[in-house]
């Protein structure tokens, strides 16, 4: 990275006294000779303190740059770790649903215990994304009724997580997020509120799945 360092110059009152007596000294050569000859008189008063604190001035100045420097180096690598972990979230959650899917196709006995790790990643990664992707969006009410799924409904809830995760996952949003058409802002903005929407019901879901599989691989 490129810095233009300051140069180091003395305080505005300081600069401005110079100013004032560089004009005197001009007056008094062009005026008839007054006061003591060349020579005479007390020598002049040199201030190391001026100097110092210039020097001074100038070191905070540059230690202030590289600062900065680092600190953007920080925050660059903070960022790609970011996007390498969201990316990992993003495929495993795809995985994961191709495996839920390919034993409901099969109408395989559904084996909890594997339900239990398979919605706990989920729910983890998916929670992961929602932290980077600062979700906000709002959940459609649910009629009244208990929290807690049946036995009878897993199947269900598992088909309709699988459907959760593709309409997030196949969402334009996230599939063309460098490449948007200022023309179709409003609409990229109702697709990433859709993507909010379905990833916070996919922890939501997850998490009820999670809950009863836990409770059911006891009884397997």
């Amino acid at each position: 990275m490129k810095f233009t360092l300051p140069i180091p110059g003395f305080p505005r009152c300081l600069l401005a006294a110079m100013f004032v007596l560089s004009l005197a000294a001009s007056a008094r050569a062009q005026g008839p000779p007054s006061g003591p000859p060349a020579g005479a008189g007390p020598p002049p008063n040199n201030n190391p303190r001026i100097e110092d604190r210039s020097r001074q001035v100038n070191e905070n100045r540059l230690r202030s740059a590289e600062m900065d420097a680092s600190v953007e180096f920080e925050n660059k690598k903070r960022v790609q770790a970011a996007i390498v972990r969201m990316k990992e979230d993003f495929t495993r959650i795809q995985i994961l649903r191709n495996d839920i899917a390919r034993n409901l196709v099969a109408r395989k006995p559904l084996d909890y215990a594997l339900v239990f790790q398979q919605t706990s990643e989920i729910n983890k990664r998916a929670d992961e994304i929602s932290n980077y992707m600062m979700a906000r969006g709002t959940q459609e009410k649910e009629p009244e009724k208990s929290s807690e799924l049946g036995a009878d409904e897993m199947v269900g809830s598992l088909v309709r997580l699988c459907k959760l995760i593709d309409s997030f996952t196949e969402n334009p949003t996230l599939k063309n997020a460098a490449t948007v058409d200022v023309k179709k802002v409003e609409k990229a903005k109702e697709e990433k509120a859709q993507a909010e929407q379905d990833l916070l019901a996919i922890i939501k879901l997850s998490e009820k799945i999670k809950k009863k599989s836990d409770a059911l691989k006891e009884q397997q």
